[in-house]
């Protein structure tokens, strides 16, 4: 499914936001918790349609005011990217694009009706008024993840990748993300 949205704020402001993944429960339908395990892997809490699932996830690509890719390392399958594009000194749009595969019957039925859909909509409408009505972001993480080689590890770590200096929380240097 892909669904997008123009936020009124700055590139740097909406990235900055978005790999604030803790945050992500204020705006997300869903999403009871998300706990940032290490700068690129993250544990997810949701609770959808009644069925409460947790799952890892992995940021797989990042880069800075670009785009955030993640894929789920275990549990629900699923994947997705974020892409962001300036339309102007104050406007953004973020083009959402994710792959799932519903896994029961009601998430099947979901998927076939596009609530699916709906929800990512909805989502992305909630991080509007959120981004917009905050006055700026509530922290950033400003690393760069290179995508995976074809055939590597998906556990090691690219050669070129860079990885923050995990003893500063200056979210400008690159180190850990600050909710």
């Amino acid at each position: 499914m892909q669904e997008s949205i123009d936020v009124a704020v700055p590139v740097s402001t909406a990235y900055n936001q978005w790999t604030q993944f803790e945050s992500f429960p204020q705006f997300m339908g869903g999403v009871d918790s998300i706990t940032q395990t290490s700068e690129t892997h993250t544990h997810w809490v949701t609770s959808i349609g009644g069925v409460k699932r947790e799952f890892d996830a992995e940021v797989t690509e990042q880069h800075p005011d670009e785009r955030v890719a993640w894929k789920s390392t275990d549990g629900e399958s699923h994947a997705g990217v974020v892409t962001f594009h300036r339309l102007d000194e104050n406007t953004t749009r973020l083009m959402v694009q994710i792959d799932w595969h519903p896994e029961t019957f009601t998430e099947k039925l979901g998927a076939a009706v596009n609530a699916d859909a709906a929800q990512v909509k909805g989502d992305l409408k909630r991080f509007k008024e959120f981004i917009e009505k905050s006055g700026g972001e509530t922290g950033a993480w400003r690393g760069n993840v290179e995508a995976p080689p074809t055939g590597g590890s998906p556990d090691a770590t690219p050669a070129n990748s860079t990885v923050p200096d995990a003893s500063t929380n200056d979210p400008d240097s690159g180190g850990p993300r600050v909710v």
